[in-house]
């Protein structure tokens, strides 16, 4: 079976991290370098979390079953949670270890292989960056746009432990270590925000982005055996936008018509987006009856009911 490039971005991912793992733990350890020490505990973490993301998103593009009528989509919005918790951890951890070393004190050693290993580290993320970045455009993936934000704070996180070695290396200044450990740990924790909020809202059923529900809104409106529209509901569940709406249509129209004026409307939603999938759920109403649906909706004892004709 071939695989996924989303499954494909995540194999190489994990290798990467496994690859940076044991360069900067072998130099942090024996150099003694918290902002080394660091980065490696980062790219354990990676490692970890790019497993993670593997089963997500094959779980994800399990089909729809009796049990899962919709799809397991979501569980990319779960794995973006748990991706970004850890990543919060990591953060202070880094945080702990350098207020640690600021309190007790302690020297760098092995500066040079450090700095060396440092360097070969953001080359090699800077590749896999600008990969994931291709597949996060290819796919929209949040799972991988996640990870390449992921991988993102790790190069600049890399280049502040390489400009914190080079500092240490030139002043003999050893505090300038936990100092940058610091920061660095501050800024990992800052990246994960914008991780856990996106996986969070998708959990919620946030609304689609504002201008592709205007649009939607705008095909509806624009077309001419449409009356009107009302109850337009949209959300995603990362992999799949779900858009459901009622469009009030002739009362004496035929059903052949009223579905073939459906099939226009939502092919023309669906080139909002082809990079998703979508499930799209018309309903055809005889004349407006939004005001009875958010009575309904909201609790409210029905006064009155329109018949088809507009009759009480």
């Amino acid at each position: 079976m071939r695989m996924s490039s989303q499954k494909k971005a995540t194999v190489v991912s994990t290798s990467v991290a496994t690859l940076l793992l044991i360069i900067k733990l072998l130099i942090g350890v024996a150099s003694g370098s918290v902002a080394v020490l660091a980065s490696a505990i980062d790219s354990l973490l990676d490692m970890l979390v790019s497993v993670l993301n593997f089963f997500a998103i094959k779980k994800s593009e399990d089909n729809p079953d009796e049990e899962y009528h919709y799809g397991k989509g979501k569980v990319q919005a779960i794995a973006a949670v748990i991706e970004g918790t850890v990543i919060t951890i990591s953060g202070l951890y880094i945080i702990y270890e350098a207020v640690m070393k600021l309190a007790k004190g302690g020297e760098t050693t092995l500066l040079a292989p450090s700095f060396v290993a440092m360097l070969l580290s953001i080359v090699i993320t800077y590749g896999l960056v600008r990969y994931l970045l291709r597949i996060a455009r290819e796919t929209n993936s949040l799972v991988i746009r996640a990870d390449a934000l992921h991988y993102q704070t790790d190069l600049w996180s890399n280049g502040a432990v390489l400009m914190a070695l080079g500092l240490v290396w030139i002043s003999g200044y050893h505090e300038i270590d936990a100092l940058f450990g610091l920061a660095i740990g501050l800024y990992i924790i800052y990246s994960a925000y914008a991780i856990i909020v996106e996986g969070v809202e998708i959990l919620l059923d946030k609304a689609l982005d504002g201008e592709i529900v205007s649009s939607i809104g705008e095909i509806l409106s624009k077309h001419p055996k449409i009356t009107s529209y009302h109850w337009l509901r949209t959300r995603s569940d990362g992999t799949t936008n779900f858009v459901e709406f009622h469009m009030v249509l002739r009362p004496n129209m035929l059903l052949l018509e009223a579905h073939r004026i459906a099939d226009e409307v939502e092919e023309k939603m669906m080139e909002l987006d082809r990079k998703k999938r979508w499930i799209i759920t018309p309903h055809f109403d005889p004349y407006d009856d939004e005001a009875v649906n958010d009575a309904i909706l909201n609790g409210t004892p029905l006064v009155e009911i329109p018949s088809a004709e507009g009759k009480i």
